[in-house]
């Protein structure tokens, strides 16, 4: 079976979850749109004058995200706006999400966001903040002993959820080890649980994903490459932060406070690792021992650091190199300039938080 491209419309594996089940006595992951305000209410001044539905799409991923979601920052801190959260699978789910009108704002992988701004699919949306850069939270992994790195794979089956950063790492990973992803491994699309039933089930030889699937295959399997390899080689990868133009247009003052929501979660995990990992493991419905191991592989930057060594120039050639990538994979139509790629990036907000 050969690789194929995402088919816009189509759904890809499972599109949206269920939402992870209660991890402790007095919280749980349930929607934040019905959650209790945070016990710290809003670290900051709040903001009476941010009204209206917001529909948020977050993935179970160890980010910042998690922990605003968790402690109820966004609605402690803008209580008159009507937040919803909606989880995804894999950044293709919620790039299908943007395309149906279904979302405001999500957290998109670096690879599928690049989908979403090319041909065909030509989404009006930016990029407005980079949850993380992508290191050992996604690897690619071998099912015993037998297969010892990259090259070893031929012929290997190797699940993979499509039009995701652990695709995009895949590809890349094959090709700087001289495999053809078209016809030297078997390449199957397949959802974050379903490579989980896949790998007990020995469907699968191999598997690229991230956690909490990555912990459960590591137990009897040996990891080849991580995202933090890949990157090494030529190829980073990022979860970021996208949103409709239309809905940033529309929406400074909220976006000015999510963004600020964001940068005191990325300092949290920076002064306060255990406290973050306290929250994330409870969305993640994981254990604080594994999420901490996670964020120590996982690179954070706060909203100063985004401005000066991203948004203010390596991003877009960042985009349009994984847009060539895709291109010559055939997973996107065509690459658009640069100045289109970093057109893409809101970062009034970010100033505003960086300066602030």
């Amino acid at each position: 079976m050969k690789r194929t491209p995402l088919t816009f419309g189509v759904a890809v594996g499972v599109t949206v979850l269920g939402l992870t089940g209660c991890v402790s006595a007095d919280r749980s992951a349930s929607s934040a749109g019905q959650a209790e305000a945070s016990s710290a209410g809003c670290p900051w001044d709040v903001d009476d004058s941010v009204t209206g539905p917001v529909r948020v799409g977050y993935q179970i991923l160890p980010s910042g995200d998690l922990v605003v979601k968790d402690q109820s920052i966004l609605e402690s801190c803008m209580p008159g706006a009507d937040i919803t959260w909606t989880q995804y699978a894999s950044g293709g789910d919620v790039v299908q999400a943007f395309g149906s009108n279904s979302v405001d704002i999500g957290v998109v992988g670096s690879s599928p966001t690049v989908k979403a701004l090319s041909a065909p699919l030509d989404l009006d949306v930016q990029v407005v903040w980079i949850q993380d850069v992508i290191g050992d939270a996604e690897a690619l992994v071998a099912k015993g002993a037998d297969i010892s790195d990259v090259a070893g794979l031929e012929g290997a089956r190797i699940g993979v959820p499509f039009s995701s950063t652990a695709h995009f790492s895949l590809l890349a990973a094959l090709r700087n080890a001289g495999l053809d992803p078209n016809s030297d491994v078997e390449v199957i699309n397949l959802a974050p649980d379903a490579i989980l039933g896949a790998w007990k089930g020995d469907q699968i030889d191999a598997a690229y994903i991230w956690d909490p699937t990555l912990s459960e295959i590591l137990a009897d399997g040996e990891q080849l490459v991580s995202g933090k390899d890949v990157s090494e080689a030529g190829a980073p990868t990022f979860d970021f932060s996208v949103a409709t133009t239309s809905f940033i247009e529309a929406n400074p003052a909220f976006m000015e406070q999510w963004t600020r929501a964001q940068d005191w979660a990325v300092q949290l995990i920076e002064d306060d690792p255990a406290g973050a990992a306290e929250s994330i493991a409870v969305q993640m419905g994981s254990d604080t021992d594994t999420v901490e191991g996670q964020l120590a592989g996982t690179t954070y930057l706060a909203a100063a650091d985004q401005e000066s060594e991203y948004f203010g120039g390596p991003l877009g050639p960042v985009l349009e190199d994984t847009a060539r990538f895709l291109s010559e994979e055939g997973e996107i139509a065509g690459v658009r300039s640069v100045d289109e790629y970093a057109g893409a990036l809101y970062v009034d907000a970010i100033s505003a938080v960086a300066g602030s």
